[in-house]
């Protein structure tokens, strides 16, 4: 996400390199650059003017101080802290008090409202230990009910529809009713894509906010429409008022004007961010992370974070003792495996770390990277899952044959697993002073 603004940013830095401090001139080249950069990103050219003038202005106040600060440095840091503010400054929570909570969804057509409900539903069911009721209050688009249906069955989670009902008012009152009877908490109701032009449309989301009493409203922006979105969020937001705005499909190369914009024009905070169609790729907004990852910097956090969630103490300490006595075997790796995708999709994954991001981008990254390994494993027997040294030739043959790999591919992979297990030991005998990551143990 944000790929060409991040490098047009980093081409501003470039004022700096072999500057010793901070000037007028190389202020104001950076600050010129900047500004193109933001403008080029879809962010109205008044915005574009007013930070990088709030940017200029911190930075001239810096010229003699901080001495034993690179200028490039710092002015990254100033231009930080003020995409920071610009995008609120801090995260903002979802308000779902109440008996039961009832969030209302609503948003243009093919915004990933449908998606970003049953993420949400997810989330709050996962992390939240809620037991949420989705509603399909869309009566216009048939195959909406029924993607929410698919999906609410994915994560585990009831849909209340009424098929045969056409009024969205009712429909959304007798879900609320129904979640009362039936202990669901909260209520998260799908209302239909609609345009701001359209004036019946926009009159019938005003009626389902009156008639529910939503404890929070969320306004959804595909995120690759730029300024576009922002002036849509606008004219919803004049209408119906809502508390947040959630931003999707920022794993395409958005250009960010949304991103940075919304908050500033509309005034309503950025509150969640979906990336993908998993049902777990949905995130609390996090304004200085985000700042973070349009300068490059990666998103360490998030990336602990999502570890975090899936970390198993008790099967951090098995696997501990396995490793400190040389036996992590195929069966462990497998598992961890699992734990990794379990995170997220890969690229988004490696686009948190430092320096990652660019040199992934031309990269095709997805799950399908950890087919290979998990196609040799389960053509394993139980037996040499547990016990990879008795893998001799006559079993590597049967396994490439169960694959569809070649036994070179197979020789190669239990190589890298062997030297990766060796590695391993020694991290837990404390003979390499790496790190421990979540979910695992010893692994840097």
């Amino acid at each position: 996400m944000f790929n060409t603004l991040t490098d047009r940013l980093e081409g501003a830095f470039k004022a700096f390199k072999g500057e010793h401090k901070l000037t007028e001139v190389n202020i104001a080249q950076s600050i010129k650059e900047i500004r193109r950069a933001l403008v080029g990103a879809d962010v109205n050219y008044k915005i574009a003017k007013e930070f990088t003038d709030k940017v200029k202005e911190k930075a001239l106040g810096t010229e003699n101080v901080l001495k034993s600060v690179k200028p490039g440095e710092l002015m990254v840091k100033i231009v930080m802290d003020e995409l920071t503010e610009l995008m609120g400054g801090q995260s903002v929570g979802i308000n779902i008090k109440g008996k039961p909570g009832v969030v209302l969804i609503a948003g243009l057509q093919g915004s990933g409202k449908t998606t970003f409900s049953a993420k949400l539903a997810n989330f709050l069911k996962s992390k939240k230990n809620k037991r949420p009721l989705l509603v399909a209050a869309d009566v216009y688009r048939p195959a909406a009910i029924d993607q929410l249906g698919v999906l609410a069955e994915q994560i585990g989670v009831e849909l209340y529809k009424e098929p045969e009902n056409k009024n969205p008012v009712e429909i959304a009152q007798n879900a609320i009713a129904y979640a009362r009877q039936n202990h669901y908490d909260p209520v998260i109701i799908d209302t239909a894509g609609r345009l701001s032009i359209d004036e019946d449309m926009m009159r019938e989301i005003a009626a389902i906010k009156e008639a529910a009493h939503p404890t929070e409203t969320l306004f959804v922006v595909d995120s690759m429409t730029g300024q576009d979105a922002v002036n849509t969020a606008k004219a919803f937001n004049e209408r119906i008022d809502y508390d947040g705005v959630v931003l999707t499909k920022l794993d395409g190369d958005t250009r960010g004007g949304a991103a940075l914009s919304v908050k500033y024009t509309v005034g309503k905070p950025i509150k969640f961010i979906s990336t993908g169609e998993k049902m777990d790729t949905l995130d609390v907004f996090h304004p200085d992370r985000m700042a973070q990852r349009i300068l490059g910097m990666g998103d360490v956090i998030s990336l602990v974070e999502r570890a975090q969630q899936q970390f198993d103490e008790e099967e951090a300490k098995r696997l501990e003792k396995k490793i400190r006595k040389n036996k992590f075997d195929f069966n462990d790796f497998y598992s961890q495996l699992q734990q990794i995708k379990k995170m997220g999709d890969l690229k988004s994954l490696l686009g948190m770390i430092p320096g990652m991001a660019k040199l992934t981008r031309n990269l095709d990254i997805d799950d399908s990277a950890f087919a290979k390994v998990e196609s040799i494993i389960q053509s394993m027997t139980p037996e040499e899952r547990s016990k990879p040294e008795i893998l001799n030739m006559n079993r590597k043959k049967r396994i490439a044959k169960g694959c569809g790999r070649s036994v070179h591919e197979i020789n190669a992979f239990i190589k890298q697993f062997e030297q990766m297990r060796k590695m391993m030991h020694k991290m837990s005998k404390g003979k390499m002073g790496m790190p421990n990551f979540p979910g695992m143990p010893g692994m840097g």
